[in-house]
């Protein structure tokens, strides 16, 4: 068996203690960014999540809206789901018709606005058409 007993082959073998740090503080910088990665998707996830509860809320709103007749201008408030909301509906006024042109529809602005119980708000406005009150 031979052994080499040339000093500057000895140490070549393995890692010095420098290239260990380095290797150990490029490895926890990788792991602090995908933690930091993984959390925002949290984050995200739960934003998207809460906003999803405000849009059904409002969804289910709007489908239990009196019907066009029913529904005078004015507002309803309310509380659904712990959420809480508000309508307010008020003639729409159309510069593109003259206001006295017969006509057997009258539009109505309609804006609805949903307020969640972490504080996220979601605003709908819609326009309906409902028949006009006889002269």
């Amino acid at each position: 068996m031979f052994r080499s007993t040339n000093p500057e082959k000895r140490g070549s073998a393995g890692f010095t203690l420098v290239e260990a740090l380095a290797g150990l503080a490029v490895m926890a910088v990788s792991v602090a960014a995908i933690g930091e990665l993984s959390n925002a998707s949290m984050r995200s996830g739960l934003h998207v999540e809460r906003h999803l509860a405000e849009i059904e809320t409002a969804r289910k709103i709007v489908a239990g809206l009196p019907s066009r007749e029913a529904l005078r201008d004015g507002s309803l408030t309310g509380v659904l789901d712990a959420h809480q909301w508000r309508i307010d509906a008020a003639p729409f006024a159309n510069a593109l018709i003259a206001p006295n042109a017969p006509s057997k529809w009258q539009p109505q602005f309609v804006a609805l606005r949903v307020l969640a119980p972490t504080g996220g708000v979601v605003e709908l406005d819609t326009i309906r058409l409902r028949r006009q009150a006889a002269r």
